[in-house]
């Protein structure tokens, strides 16, 4: 992407994986209200389909880390659009439990959910990209930074999100793609909603009294609204980011900066 507006996306053509819901769907709003023609791909049709149809965007309804799925959808981005400016890789969400308590089935969906999907959209996806010196952002964690508890998989697989993301950026640089990682903290999606639960049984919390609890020491004291990230990913993709290549960008309201040993004197 050469340098230019960071307004406008007109005539750019994009794909969001986990484009359903959470930070992908909002990422798509971000994008298409930015000018962006906007590929909305996941597994569960109803809600690729609805997204799409909000910006006027093609549902891909795909599982990102199937070789044979990401074949297909790239082969109907370029009969639909003859292009592809933008992949922003962010499906993923699995993989709960300790080491002990990870069967190996486990750790397999674990690995694909949160690391397959961004190499197998990313591999697919570098052919069209490369003809538009295009970008690619994966979207990971804070996860991928330190470990929180009995999250092997996701973690693991989180942190490796990061060792991909440098190795796109090293070999695909010299034919102008970009490839950065975005790392949210605490962002208020479905996925989100559902892990509070434990502490909403546990302490007899609220949702919004669980969100508070588990931000209690990060700087802005809030988790992010899906919206916040998207603005993020759509900057990294965007041409105002067109010297930024092999970032990692963290969107945690400041969580990773925190002291832990030191947190019984800020009480």
């Amino acid at each position: 992407m050469s340098a230019g507006s960071s307004g406008s996306l007109a005539g750019k053509v994009a794909v969001v994986t986990g484009g359903g819901t959470g930070i992908g769907a909002a990422c798509v709003r971000r994008l298409a209200a930015q000018g962006a023609t906007v590929g909305v791909l996941g597994r569960r049709r109803a809600l690729v389909e609805a997204v799409a149809a909000e910006h006027s965007g093609f549902a891909l309804v795909a599982d990102a880390g199937r070789e044979e799925d990401m074949k297909t959808a790239m082969a109907t981005v370029l009969d639909r659009h003859g292009r592809l400016d933008m992949l922003i890789a962010n499906a993923g969400g699995f993989g709960q439990g300790s080491c002990s308590d990870t069967e190996l089935a486990d750790w397999h969906k674990a690995f694909e959910a949160n690391l397959n999907t961004a190499f197998v959209s990313a591999k697919e996806s570098l052919p069209l990209l490369i003809r538009q010196r295009g970008a690619i952002v994966l979207v990971a964690s804070i996860a991928a930074l330190a470990a929180g508890p009995k999250v092997c998989g996701y973690t693991t697989f989180k942190h490796a999100l990061i060792g991909l993301s440098r190795s796109l950026a090293r070999d695909y640089g010299p034919y102008g793609v970009r490839t950065n990682v975005v790392c949210p903290g605490w962002v208020r999606t479905p996925m989100a909603d559902e892990e509070m639960q434990a502490l909403m049984v546990q302490h007899g919390l609220t949702l919004d009294e669980a969100y508070a609890r588990v931000t209690a020491d990060v700087p802005l004291r809030r988790p992010a609204d899906p919206a916040e990230i998207a603005e993020v990913c759509a900057f990294l993709v965007s041409p105002a980011a067109s010297m930024v290549t092999g970032a990692v960008l963290t969107a945690d309201g400041g969580a990773t900066i925190v002291d832990v040993p030191t947190l019984a004197f800020a009480s």
